[in-house]
């Protein structure tokens, strides 16, 4: 089984769509093994956005993200990552498929309700950010051979 990263961003959480969120990737049959709500540092933000520090729009993703709280989950499941990605949709909120999250409620790059890593690399180097190893646990749920 292979798991993911997701964070549900600020834009996310004010807008009260967190249940709505964990729903649908429960209901796709996704074992959720960490959970919590934080807020997060600029130093942790600016980790987790390395990636793009050489870009033009990298203090607006740090302020952005570390603005108000945010909901991190480690999720696991059968290809969960392209998976996530799916259920997701396009980054741009405004071009994202509708039924897809960002689709559904999102309307632009920057306020695009969730972040979901890309590659197992990606999920390995941002899991150390947003969670300690005591902090993923691993159970059976009772359904899980029907799904």
């Amino acid at each position: 089984m292979e798991r993911t990263l997701v964070l549900i961003k600020p834009d996310g959480i004010k807008r009260r769509l967190s249940g709505e969120i964990i729903s649908r990737f429960e209901h796709k049959g996704l074992k959720i093994l960490g959970l919590k709500l934080l807020k997060l540092d600029t130093k942790k933000a600016e980790t987790h956005y390395a990636v793009h520090r050489d870009k033009p729009f990298f203090n607006d993703l740090v302020s952005y993200i570390t603005s108000d709280p945010i909901i991190a989950m480690v999720l696991e499941g059968r290809s969960v990552i392209s998976v996530v990605r799916g259920m997701a949709g396009s980054t741009d909120g405004s071009k994202a498929v509708p039924g897809t999250i960002r689709g559904d409620f999102a309307n632009s790059i920057q306020m695009n309700i969730v972040h979901a890593s890309d590659s197992q690399e990606s999920y390995e180097k941002e899991v150390a950010i947003f969670f300690n190893h005591e902090e993923i646990l691993s159970f059976e749920y009772g359904d899980e051979g029907l799904i």
